[in-house]
Formats: C-alpha cells, structure tokens, sequence
C-alpha cells in the first residue's frame, strides 16, 4: 500500500474549496485511486497549509497511473495558476 499525501497552499485560500470538491470527484473515476481524502484547514494559521489530500494507492506504479490519467490532469491543470506552494510526501505502509 502506498500513501500520498499533498499540502497545497492557494494564493487566494477560497479556492481551496474547489479544489476539494474537485479532487472528491476524482473517486471512482480512477480505478487506480483506492481512497481519497481532503480536508480544508479550520485554525487558520499563517503557517498552515489551505488543503490536505491523502490518497491510498496499491503501488508506486498505482500512484503513477492515477497521476497520469486523464481526469486527475485536468485538475493539474486548474489548479497550477492558483497554487502559491505544494508539499509532497509518499509513504508505503
């Protein structure tokens, strides 16, 4: 099992609610994507991040193809314009 976690910080923090509303859409749309979770930050400091994502894929080769498929870069897409910054951690276990 590898997990990828994703810390994006937005330069203007409202879209992180669209970002997670379109990355929520990604499930079941994407066979590779076993679980998905994203979560807005409710404490507000100046040093969080605006959105957590936490996904769970089979392998690295799982994580690469939910990465390449065609839904998962049209959010890429949307989303590189509004970034400010983005942290990525993946993990097995």
């Amino acid at each position: 099992m590898l997990t990828h976690v994703v810390l994006f910080r937005f330069t203007d923090p409202a879209d992180a609610d669209e970002a997670q509303q379109r990355l929520e859409a990604l499930m079941g749309r994407i066979p590779e994507l076993l679980s998905l979770t994203a979560g807005r930050d409710v404490v507000g400091d100046a040093a969080a991040a605006h959105l957590a994502l936490v996904t769970t894929h089979a392998d690295v080769e799982g994580l690469k193809a939910y990465q390449g498929h065609p839904d998962h870069q049209e959010f890429g897409a949307w989303l590189r314009p509004r970034l400010e910054s983005r942290t990525v951690v993946d993990f097995e276990g």
